[in-house]
């Protein structure tokens, strides 16, 4: 098993309410996890009775963070990644397919929810060759979330960018915009953007609804927004193929079923070019 990094410290574990349902519990839950609780089971199941689609876009969205992550540390050849908006640990996190093709990939995991961080250890683990970080920032503060990946990354040297499911978190888009510029301002040339966020061009206004619930019910409000908008956040990079498309649909591999449904969760790759 592989240490943390030098300097990587988890602060003591909060107090958590298993009693009230927890928006990252239930995306756990959704994607067939055990870090979940009764409320938490009884909240996601309430959603999918409004929503029954959120199942597959939970899956597909991890299926994307695989592939993408196979294809930075692989053919891109990317040996650092940064992963903001990290969520529970689960089956195949960052770190372990980043390090399953380089055993020497370095990856720091950024998170602000007190249960992600009560779980953070999970994150510290890896390969001998390579080191893996957590830092308790919010992604609105990108100098702490660049001054902290700085103690683990080598920021000349190019990194991958993950935002999964996070930027939908900022309710303001041009605010959104200009995080993500922060945070590759932050980064050399090189260095790779992912963004996947929820959409609701597939399936409309049920999935508005369904969020319109959630976002009632919950603390962590979520604004879907259209592939256009998603696509805005690659403004002056190189945008690779396929594009802006659902995250089933990003250099998916063939299935004996044929073509993998569309969901409504678009992504893109985007590359810093300057």
């Amino acid at each position: 098993m592989g240490e943390p990094a030098p300097g990587a410290g988890v602060p003591p574990v909060p107090e958590i309410d298993g009693a009230v349902p927890h928006s990252a519990r239930i995306w756990n839950y959704w994607l067939g996890g055990k870090d979940n609780y009764p409320a938490d089971r009884a909240a996601g199941d309430q959603f999918i009775a409004v929503y029954p689609q959120i199942v597959d876009i939970a899956k597909h969205s991890r299926t994307f963070l695989s592939r993408v992550v196979r294809y930075l540390a692989g053919e891109a050849g990317i040996r650092q990644f940064l992963d903001v908006g990290t969520g529970l640990p689960t089956v195949d996190n960052t770190h372990e397919v980043a390090q399953r093709v380089a055993p020497d990939a370095r990856i720091v995991y950024v998170d602000n929810d007190p249960l992600v961080l009560a779980h953070a250890r999970a994150l510290l683990t890896g390969t001998r060759q390579g080191a893996t970080d957590y830092i308790d920032a919010d992604l609105r503060d990108p100098g702490r979330i660049l001054a902290g990946a700085a103690r683990t990354l080598d920021l000349d040297r190019p990194v991958g960018l993950m935002l999964l499911n996070i930027l939908g978190h900022v309710d303001d888009y041009d605010e959104a915009r200009a995080i993500v510029r922060r945070l590759l301002g932050g980064l050399p040339p090189g260095s790779h953007l992912v963004v996947a966020d929820g959409t609701d061009v597939i399936t409309g206004e049920a999935f508005r609804t369904a969020i319109d619930l959630w976002n009632r019910a919950g603390d962590t409000p979520y604004r879907l927004r259209t592939p256009e908008l998603i696509g805005g956040f690659f403004a002056g990079l190189e945008l690779l193929e396929p594009g802006v498309v659902p995250v089933s649909r990003w250099r998916a591999e063939p299935e004996p079923a044929g073509e993998p449904d569309d969901v409504d969760e678009f992504c893109a790759v985007g590359r810093k070019a300057s």
